[in-house]
C-alpha cells in the first residue's frame, strides 16, 4: 500500500494586524502566532482579542511568550483569546507543565543545538518548536541539531525559513509542520502576500509521506 501523504502544518508567527491574519488564513495557514514578548512584532492584548474573535474557529492562534510569569501568561492567553502558549525561553519543565496544565495547548520552543532537547517531553509540551539560536531574526541554522529530538514528538520547524527554502526544509527534516515569520514579511511586522502564499503552496507541496511525531492533536481546538 502506498504511504498516505500528511500535509505539513503551517504556522505564520508574527501576526500584528487583522488584514495580515485574514490573509495568512484565507491562503491556507493552519495556525497564527502573536507575539506579546519585547519584540518588533510585539501587540496588545486587546489588539489580538479583536483579531481572533475574527477568526475562523478551526484556526489556532498561539501567544507568543519569553521568561514571563507563568501566572501572567494565562492571564494574557485568557484576554486575548488565543487558544494556545508558546514559550520561547528558558522554562523550566515545571512552568511548562503548570502553563499547560491551566491553557489547555501548548508549545514549547528551543534553540537548535540546546542539551534542552534530550528532555523535551518533560515539558508535557503539545509540539516541540526548534528555532534558531536567534529567535525572530531569519537566521538559518544546522537541520542536522533536530536529530536531537526524540522522534514521538511534534517537531515545529522555525528558524530562517522562507519560500525558496521551506521545501528543502521539509525534504531533509521531515518536521510535522514549519514556522515562519520574518521569511514572508515585507517590513517587520507587516506580512508580504506573494511570500506568504508561495510559502503555503510550497510547504503544502513538500509534504512527506511520513514525518514525525502522531497526526492526531491532543484535542480538538475548534470544539473546545
Amino acid at each position: 500500500m502506498a504511504d498516505m501523504v500528511i500535509p505539513v502544518f503551517v504556522k505564520i508567527c508574527g501576526i500584528t494586524s487583522e488584514e495580515d491574519a485574514l490573509l495568512a488564513v484565507a491562503l491556507g495557514a493552519d495556525a497564527l502566532g502573536f507575539v506579546f514578548a519585547p519584540s518588533t512584532r510585539q501587540v496588545t492584548p486587546s489588539i489580538v482579542y479583536d483579531i481572533t474573535r475574527r477568526l475562523p474557529r478551526e484556526v489556532l492562534t498561539v501567544g507568543v511568550f519569553r521568561d514571563e510569569h507563568p501566572e501572567r501568561v494565562v492571564d494574557l492567553v485568557d484576554a486575548s483569546g488565543v487558544k494556545a502558549a508558546q514559550l520561547h525561553g528558558h522554562e523550566t519543565p515545571e512552568t511548562s507543565r503548570f502553563v499547560r496544565s491551566k491553557v489547555g495547548f501548548l508549545v514549547k520552543a528551543f534553540p537548535a543545538g540546546s542539551a534542552a532537547l534530550e528532555f523535551v517531553t518533560d515539558h508535557g509540551a503539545d509540539i516541540v518548536l526548534v528555532d534558531s539560536p536567534n529567535p525572530g531574526s531569519g537566521e538559518m541554522f544546522d537541520w542536522s541539531l533536530t536529530e536531537d529530538v526524540p522522534e514521538d514528538v511534534k517537531l515545529l520547524l522555525a528558524g530562517g525559513l522562507d519560500p525558496d527554502n521551506v521545501a528543502l526544509a521539509i525534504s531533509r527534516v521531515r518536521p510535522w509542520g514549519v514556522d515562519v515569520s520574518t521569511g514572508v514579511e515585507s517590513s517587520p511586522g507587516r506580512k508580504d502576500a506573494s511570500k506568504l502564499r508561495a510559502f503555503i503552496v510550497n510547504a503544502r507541496a513538500a509534504a512527506p509521506s511520513a514525518h514525525r511525531g502522531p497526526d492526531e492533536m491532543p484535542y480538538d481546538w475548534e470544539y473546545e
